[in-house]
């Protein structure tokens, strides 16, 4: 291993981190927790919350600019094994499905002081990544566990929850069971 290489985070990553998460549910309480109902009351086959990802190189994607497309949102860090397990293959599958209109947007839950990282993952992916800047994901709710994924149909609709999923990692047969028939 590298010297230069992100095995994991470390213990001051994961207190940042973990305070974030702290002071989002605190916020969040003290609304009365509108985005964790929101984020419960996601329902396959209604439309999808608009989501923007601000991408490394400045640019920005909202998903509601998609229409039309299959847009797999996922979310993930630098420091969480079983998403830099599933980032390749998800890569891989969005690369190989492109032509037929699939864009996947990737929000790392890694904090500012993590870019570097971040940036190093996602040159190595086919599809934009961002930082999510929070554990909140607007109308998805809070982040609590990654990988965890979203695909929206190409009217714009929750085809897929993540949250309803007990194994939330993609694999090959996940993905073509319920992304492929999407794309056809």
């Amino acid at each position: 291993m590298g010297p230069t290489e992100n095995v994991g985070p470390t213990s001051t990553e994961r207190r940042t981190w973990l305070r974030g998460l702290l002071a989002a549910s605190v916020a969040a309480s003290a609304t009365g927790w509108p985005q964790l109902a929101r984020a419960n009351s996601l329902e396959l086959g209604k439309p999808a919350p608009p989501l923007v990802l601000r991408t490394l190189d400045g640019r920005s994607i909202a998903t509601q600019d998609l229409h039309g497309q299959v847009v797999i949102l996922t979310f993930w860090a630098t420091w969480c094994d079983p998403c830099r397990e599933e980032l390749p293959l998800l890569s891989a599958y969005a690369a190989r499905h492109a032509s037929q209109g699939l864009q996947v947007l990737g929000f790392s839950l890694d904090g500012p002081e993590n870019l570097a990282a971040v940036r190093q993952v996602a040159t190595g992916l086919s599809f934009p990544v961002g930082l999510l800047g929070s554990a909140w994901a607007g109308d998805y709710g809070r982040m609590w566990r990654i990988p965890v994924s979203f695909t929206l149909d190409r009217a714009g609709r929750l085809a897929y929850n993540g949250w309803d999923d007990k194994q939330p990692s993609w694999t090959a047969e996940s993905l073509e069971r319920i992304v492929t028939p999407l794309l056809g």
